[in-house]
């Protein structure tokens, strides 16, 4: 394939992965040239409000990440603002469209939105995470400039634990259509049987009947192989009444199909046409595949068929200095790398993401746990001066619970239901969290009943009942079964002990447990028939092993994958950065630790820090390792060595090093300068580390991982650094699309024999000449609380990572980088 071909296929693709939101008519991006005021200004949705002053912006487009960090605001939001924002929009509607329907579609908006048409509210959606369409038809003038506004509430700015973002977020679609159309997610396919000998696919259509008049109609469904090839079809004919909907269904069987696997993630697309009296009037692809999921309480989980372990992580939606609008790019970066280092899985801790996400994971083959609420019927402690301190505050989604909760989680499910990825739905994180606001006599046990966290003082018997949880937990879980019967149903617990009291688990198909290990083992006795697994965990070696060692708990999920912003500690924090990658989606060290007990291929990996003890402390930057120091007085020692070395080898000749190795070898040994420094020692599997105390000498350091039989299948190494000698570019796409393609530049400062200066924290500038604009430079430095809004920013371990994008035109960007008395670093971006 020629690289002109390669790209017209690539760019063909992203088309059809934008057009698959949209589940009928003639959809379009209407992302480019609003108007935007972070204001509240009075009849700004009247279509002759003058708003020629106001800011232009592109969606997706997030505000609170642009505003001043501040150590007076929350820091649940990150230490970032919120407030209250209206978007405007100018757009022709030509006349030849008069007789179709004009609909407008939010994937995404925080949140207490109202949308506007030529000055009518279409409607408003308070949360901020749902997708949701408004028919505009009534209010556009057909042949003229139509104005839309939006005006987005946002000034319950500590309404969640963590970073959420402000504004219209994500895309924004304009789809005209046929009267007569697929409704919205009307089309949902699941696979009833799958084997290799013959599959199933079931299918469900639903027609929206949008005129004045009955209709006859016929149904085609065909379904198609990845290379194209019709592989099973079924039509039927219906009839729709006037301003009605109907719904058919199909089953189409496959010989021979492919299964949808971790490893071989096989997708099929399903063609859906609406044709009248023999013209096609409506169409839409879907993707979709076959696999099977079995839960059993004793034997865990397996996946068509195949016992295993899920090994996953927990995951927010910000991308750091991107904030909540995260190009898909960015995303697939990401999850390709989770996967590198193992991971199989991802919950989407705590509500509902981007499209984007859903459709790379199904393409990439991950395993998703698609999560709706943090909170249901009343508001949790979000921190405002520091994290699990200070005075809380008691902002939250909980006052639209009553009215929204089970139809925004209905459309949750309509939305994902077809992603193949997709094999749990979770109705809520720790909403029984121990009077945070439920409360219960069995609170006023001990932390043997199983609780890690703070009861806050026992039992409240003026909290709300915890017995209220299982009604609710009936309730949702109706919802997500009437939508779809082809997946369980769960929760992460958090008060374990506390919901065992009451109908909550039992309304639960598999039950998730947050930081309770300890009652894995228990619970399993108590109630045979419950399926467990660790829905939130830390990322000690020991809550790994509860998994590993009883076939009983099919997983776990690690807080978190990805470093996040909000939830942050003490000024200055930007966030929570217990992540196996950071900020900017780089492999943290505690990454490397998880590749050696998760990755079934070789590995090692090298850090130091000095030695404990031996005259200097070890720096401490784990959120979890200094949340345990805080609980220790702030005297915290280490028990076991670090998850958090840093691959660095610059200190004092002869000063004392903790040299730590994470592998998956059975032993390994140490050189430096190519002699043996460490003797050769065996995995211990108390640790899941391997570790010297050497003398600093300058020079390469080196790990070798050998098998049992001393065979050498893995190897790492680290050399001193000489001072900061110059930019270079480590990775970058020099090839992206005129339509917001996106290139990912990894900028690293090195010496002057190449040589990465990780120590170095050098001022890096970028600036570009073409079209294309600086998104934000990310170095994932927690600590930095500096502008994040201009070109300028210090590396952090010496690197740090632009993101470029086009800006719609085709050509070429110069994008390069400097710093004060470095070689300066350049690469050349092809915009097609």
């Amino acid at each position: 394939m020629t690289r002109k071909i390669l790209i017209l296929f690539i760019l063909a693709s992203l088309s059809i992965y934008s057009f698959s939101q949209v589940s009928f008519g003639s959809p379009s991006k209407l992302n480019d040239n609003w108007r935007f005021t972070l204001d509240d200004p009075q009849k700004a949705e009247i279509a002759d409000f003058n708003d020629s002053k106001w800011k232009q912006v592109d969606l997706p487009h997030d505000w609170s990440v642009k505003g001043q960090l501040s150590p007076t605001l929350a820091s649940a939001t990150g230490y970032l603002p919120g407030g209250i924002g209206w978007y405007r929009k100018t757009l022709n509607i030509p006349s030849d469209k008069v007789g179709e329907k004009v609909y407008l579609y939010f994937e995404g908006v925080y949140n207490r939105s109202e949308v506007f048409v030529n000055g009518h509210s279409l409607g408003k959606r308070p949360n901020g995470y749902i997708s949701f369409m408004y028919d505009a038809t009534p209010y556009i003038e057909y042949g003229k400039d139509n104005v839309i506004a939006v005006r987005v509430d946002h000034s319950q700015s500590a309404d969640s634990r963590w970073y959420t973002g402000s504004g219209i977020y994500r895309n924004v679609w304009l789809i005209y259509s046929n009267p007569i159309h697929i409704a919205q997610w009307g089309v949902y396919a699941y696979p009833k049987i799958s084997t290799k000998k013959q599959s199933v696919l079931s299918v469900e259509v639903e027609v929206q009947n949008g005129s004045n008049a009955n209709a006859e109609l016929v149904i085609q469904n065909e379904l198609l192989s990845a290379d194209g090839t019709v592989v099973a079809k079924a039509s039927q004919k219906v009839a729709v009444s006037s301003s009605l909907k109907a719904k058919i269904s199909q089953e189409l069987k496959v010989t021979n199909a492919q299964l949808w696997g971790l490893d071989n993630p096989y997708l099929y697309r399903l063609k859906t046409t609406f044709l009248k009296d023999g013209k096609v009037i409506d169409q839409t692809t879907t993707n979709t595949g076959f696999r099977t999921y079995t839960f059993d309480p004793n034997k865990g989980f397996a996946l068509n068929g195949e016992w295993m372990k899920v090994k996953g992580v927990c995951i927010h939606h910000d991308a750091g200095v991107l904030g909540s609008a995260v190009p898909r790019e960015v995303w697939k970066r990401r999850l390709e790398t989770l996967k590198s280092i193992g991971c199989n899985a991802i919950r989407t801790s705590h509500n509902p993401q981007a499209p984007d996400l859903y459709q790379l994971c199904d393409e990439l083959g991950m395993l998703v746990m698609n999560e709706a609420y943090d909170e249901w019927e009343f508001p949790k402690r979000k921190w405002l001066t520091g994290w699990n301190q200070g005075t809380p505050g008691f902002q939250g989604t909980f006052d639209f619970f009553e009215e929204w909760g089970e139809r925004d989680l209905a459309d949750i499910v309509c939305r994902d239901r077809n992603h193949t990825s997709i094999f749990a739905w979770s109705i809520g994180n720790e909403v029984d969290y121990p009077n945070d606001p439920y409360s219960h006599p069995v609170l006023n046990g001990s932390n043997v009943d199983g609780f890690t966290q703070p009861i806050f003082g026992g039992y409240k018997k003026d909290a709300p009942d915890a017995m209220r949880l299982g009604a609710i937990a009936k309730r949702l879980a109706a919802v997500v079964r009437e939508h779809d019967k082809s997946r369980p149903v769960t929760a992460g617990l958090a008060g374990v002990a506390m919901s065992n009291e009451t109908e909550y688990p039992g309304a639960l198909d598999i039950a998730g447990y947050n930081y309770t290990e300890g009652r894995y083992d228990t619970d399993h006795k108590k109630y045979p028939a419950r399926i467990i697994f660790g829905s939130e965990n830390r990322h000690e070696l020991s809550a790994w092993k509860a998994v590993r060692d009883n076939d009983h708990i099919f997983g776990q999920f690690l807080w978190t994958g990805i470093d996040y912003l909000g939830e942050s500690n003490k000024w200055p924090s930007r966030g929570f950065y217990s992540g196996l990658l950071d900020f900017g989606g780089f492999i943290k060290p505690r990454g490397y630790f998880r590749q050696s007990l998760w990755s079934d291929k070789p590995m090692a990996y090298l850090g130091t820090y000095p030695t404990p003890g031996k005259g200097t402390r070890s720096q401490m930057k784990d959120v979890w390792s200094q949340f345990d120091a805080e609980n220790e007085g702030g005297n915290y020692q280490e028990k076991t060595p670090s998850m958090d070395a840093w691959p660095i080898w610059n200190y004092t000749k002869g000063q004392s090093i903790r040299v730590v190795c994470y592998t998956n070898a059975a032993q390994a040994k140490l050189l430096l300068n190519n002699k043996t420094v460490g003797d050769v020692k065996r995995y211990d599997d108390n640790t899941g580390i391997i570790y010297w105390d050497i003398p600093y000498t300058e020079g390469k350091l080196e790990v070798v991982g050998m098998d049992k039989d001393e065979k050498e299948i893995s190897t790492f190494a680290i050399e001193s650094s000489k001072r900061s000698y110059a930019l270079t570019i480590q990775a970058g796409e020099t090839v992206i699309s005129k339509d917001r393609g996106l290139s990912q530049v990894v900028i690293q400062v090195v010496d002057e024999n190449g040589i990465p200066v990780l120590l170095s924290d050098e001022e890096v500038t970028c600036t570009i000449d073409g079209p294309a604009r600086l998104l934000g430079l990310e170095a994932s430095n927690n600590e930095d609380m500096s502008d994040y809004t201009d070109n300028v920013h210090r590396v952090y371990h010496g690197r740090i990572l632009a993101y470029i994008q086009a800006t719609g035109q085709q050509g070429t960007a110069k994008v390069r980088f400097t710093s004060p008395w470095l070689n300066s670093a350049e690469i050349i971006i092809n915009i097609k």
